[in-house]
């Protein structure tokens, strides 16, 4: 048998011999989308060079659409594609797809961990085969054997590829726990089952299943998933909510406050000893109790233009969901209202121009100074 060499692509021509061991021709499409950060690459090419039956890929532009990827696999001979997608530069997408048929996965990628960022002791046999393994979850819920099933095509690299070693020396665990699929990569040490990590680790939560590739009907929706820019708007709201809660708090604490603690008698005491000083400590008595009726009448008008201010932020961000929601402009509206623009204005110049001739008239000569008049 006759291998090929080293960095040879699966479409070159093999011996028979060779073509006939490898029945498993399965080819997965490793690329990403414009806009992921340096982690996310990091983690795209650590896949890549732990899936020897992969095919590369440029960055896909952001404005083509997704069903772009079935005619760049039909290209690469692919019928598997595993797809990054970034947003806002912090959250990353993972696409897992069958190109002929169908169904595509979704999910978002959490808790991202490289190979040169953990620095395990781990190494394994660059091109080995790895072995699968599964929780017992898997078998449990419909939505997660589908998910089994092409994790094994696309994670699992075929017998005698060209481009595999004929070892098995490592071990990739997908786990189910708290709804999502944690990934880790061990190298097997030892036939009694010692382990160690070799990486990278990152954690899967699965949003959607769709029927076709990169489209079609959805077959399952995660009920639970929430996404992480909401995540963080929820987070900023509660932050304000707690601060606003605080002022409100005190307010009401110094409007409830009571305001007799003993019930006296206010003139009870005042014949006894010097009357003039009982009278300036009485008369200090009212001034004290008006100052306080001004202090309370101020919170309370705090506390109105609080509410007030609490309404206008309603109503603006009611009206600009309002404004948000209005359609923009099409292209082509757009190019028709520049062609109107354009033609009213090349329609007031030749009026312009018009009034300034039939203005002037003829000129009229004359003969002592030489100068048309």
């Amino acid at each position: 048998m006759i291998l090929p060499p080293s960095g040879a692509n699966d479409h070159l021509i093999l011996c028979p011999a060779f073509q006939s061991k490898w029945t498993n021709r399965q080819r997965v499409l490793v690329l990403c989308a414009r806009g992921i950060n340096h982690r996310d690459r990091h983690l795209m090419r650590d896949l890549r060079t732990l899936m020897p039956h992969h095919r590369a890929e440029p960055k896909m532009e952001r404005w083509k659409t997704l069903q772009v990827i079935n005619e760049m696999s039909e290209m690469k001979h692919c019928n598997k594609v595993m797809l990054f997608e970034g947003r806002r530069k912090q959250d990353l997408y993972m696409w897992l797809a069958n190109v002929s048929v169908g169904p595509s996965v979704k999910f978002l990628v959490e808790n991202i961990h490289t190979m040169g960022e953990m620095k395990l002791t781990g190494n394994c046999l660059r091109g080995s085969r790895p072995l699968l393994s599964f929780s017992e979850e898997f078998t449990k819920q419909p939505h997660l054997l589908l998910i089994k099933e092409l994790m094994v095509q696309i994670f699992g690299v075929p017998n005698h590829h060209p481009k595999s070693q004929p070892f098995v020396d490592r071990v990739i665990t997908f786990t189910y726990l708290d709804n999502r699929i944690w990934y880790r990569h061990f190298q097997i040490l030892s036939e009694d089952g010692g382990l160690t990590e070799v990486g990278p680790r990152f954690v899967m939560n699965p949003i959607k299943i769709f029927s076709g590739s990169f489209g079609g009907d959805p077959i399952w929706e995660n009920p639970i998933y929430q996404s992480p820019a909401k995540h963080r708007q929820m987070l900023r709201k509660a932050a304000s909510e707690k601060y606003l809660q605080k002022t409100k708090k005190k307010v009401d604490r110094e409007l409830n406050a009571p305001k007799d603690t003993h019930k006296l008698t206010p003139h009870g005491e005042i014949f006894k000893g010097d009357v003039e000083e009982r009278v300036q400590e009485v008369l200090k008595q009212e001034k004290q109790r008006t100052k306080e009726e001004r202090e309370r009448e101020k919170i309370e008008k705090r506390q109105k233009l609080m509410k007030q201010r609490d309404e206008m932020r309603k109503l603006k961000l009611a009206n600009a969901k309002k404004a948000t929601k209005r359609r923009l402009p099409t292209k082509r509206e757009k190019m028709q209202k520049e062609r109107d623009e354009s033609d009213a204005k090349v329609a007031r110049n030749g009026a312009k121009k018009g009034a300034k001739v039939q203005k002037g008239g003829k000129k009229k000569f004359d003969g002592k100074k030489g100068v048309a008049l």
